[in-house]
């Protein structure tokens, strides 16, 4: 199982059908899903029949990939999350390369501007990148998310292009970055 080592102020583990109850709790502010059902909240049974089916087709706990639950160290609260999965999962053709992750984070309001999603990010990025089997980290998001795009330009992700990002959960117009990770440990 990829360990994730943690930071001054964070520890991550691995979500399951378990959290349902915090990943339903997160999705419930309009503002945290503004760009990404474009402020629709899901129920109940939109997080047990999807969302959490979703999660689990593509999680690997030995590669990493998953949501990582974002914990305060010092409380144990729950931030948030990092998604990790090998880019265009979902496409009708299963990805051939899985040497490209996406990065995803979904953070409580009251989380934002405090610099947790970088940090989390990071370090799961950092575990990724140890294990030597990846070569490109890659994010989306909606070209005004100015919050998550600063995070992916931290991350020392570029932008790379802007097009319709097609999944079970809808389509929506979206600026991909994405780094080379011989870039960042070069």
């Amino acid at each position: 199982m990829l360990q994730v080592k943690e930071t001054s102020r964070l520890c991550f583990e691995l979500m399951s059908e378990n959290d349902a109850e915090l990943m339903f709790q997160l999705d419930q502010d309009p503002q945290v899903m503004k760009f990404i059902t474009r402020g629709k909240c899901p129920t109940r049974d939109d997080i047990t029949n999807v969302f959490i089916p979703r999660m689990q087709a593509y999680t690997n706990p030995d590669k990493g990939w998953g949501l990582w639950k974002i914990m305060r160290r010092n409380s144990g609260d729950f931030l948030g999350w990092v998604l990790v999965r090998p880019m265009y999962f979902f496409d009708d053709e299963k990805p051939t390369a899985l040497d490209d992750l996406e990065l995803g984070w979904r953070l409580h309001r009251r989380y934002w501007g405090l610099g947790y999603a970088t940090e989390a990010a990071q370090a799961i990025a950092d575990a990724l990148i140890a294990t030597g089997e990846i070569n490109y980290l890659t994010a989306l998001a909606m070209e005004e998310n100015v919050g998550s795009i600063g995070v992916m330009k931290k991350l020392g992700m570029a932008y790379v292009k802007s097009d319709t990002h097609q999944d079970p959960l809808g389509a929506l117009d979206v600026a991909y970055y994405r780094c080379a990770v011989s870039e960042l440990t070069g």
